[in-house]
């Protein structure tokens, strides 16, 4: 059981112009990769080079994956918010690195008296994992998975962060990921998004 305890509850929450304030990040990590594991022509030389890969959390309401994201509060700057969501939600802790962008989006399950209508605008970080915890607040309610990002493109959730995704974080890292056309545009094992904690 973790000690540390999420935030819960709505009494401190950021509002703008009738928009939930929100913050979040995609946390990421650089993996090598012997280029002999490569593509499979039996052409590898020995060389290795860096690829990103990105956490994901599983929705708690729903099929999909999810980057962790959550209400930015009056008693804390935005990106001390996006640090501890992922903390609370996915159990990492790491560096921001840069801010991606705002995000707009609708959910019907933020509608409050300053929110009638369910509008949040998310503020969006890539965070460079340093630790991944043991144990951490919503660990009983979600799971974790590295996933290369046209992985993470397949099974992202939300259109609002599939664009973060790629719009935002793929300009500032496309120099790190898999390179070669044939694992760019085919991930060679299919990834059953709503099974792939099973």
């Amino acid at each position: 059981m973790s000690e540390l305890v999420a935030r819960t509850g709505r009494h401190q929450q950021r509002y703008e112009a009738g928009c939930r304030l929100v913050a979040g990040c995609i946390p990421f990590k650089y993996r090598n990769r012997n280029c002999e594991e490569g593509d499979g022509d039996g052409d590898g030389d020995g060389r290795s080079e860096k690829i990103v890969e990105v956490l994901m959390i599983n929705s708690t309401s729903g099929p999909g994956l999810l980057f962790p994201k959550g209400g930015w509060e009056n008693d804390e700057t935005v990106e001390e918010a996006a640090l501890r969501e992922a903390l609370e939600e996915a159990g990492v802790r790491g560096h921001l690195k840069e801010f991606l962008g705002y995000y707009e989006f609708k959910s019907k399950t933020l509608q409050d008296e300053f929110s009638p209508e369910g509008l949040c605008k998310a503020a969006m970080f890539a965070l460079l994992v340093k630790e991944e915890l043991e144990s951490w607040p919503e660990q009983s309610t979600r799971q974790r998975s590295w996933l290369t990002v046209p992985e993470a493109i397949e099974c992202c959730r939300h259109p609002w962060m599939r664009e973060a995704l790629e719009k935002g974080f793929l300009k500032l890292y496309a120099d790190h990921m898999i390179s070669t056309s044939k694992e760019a545009n085919h991930i060679d094992s299919p990834v059953h998004c709503q099974g792939i904690f099973d």
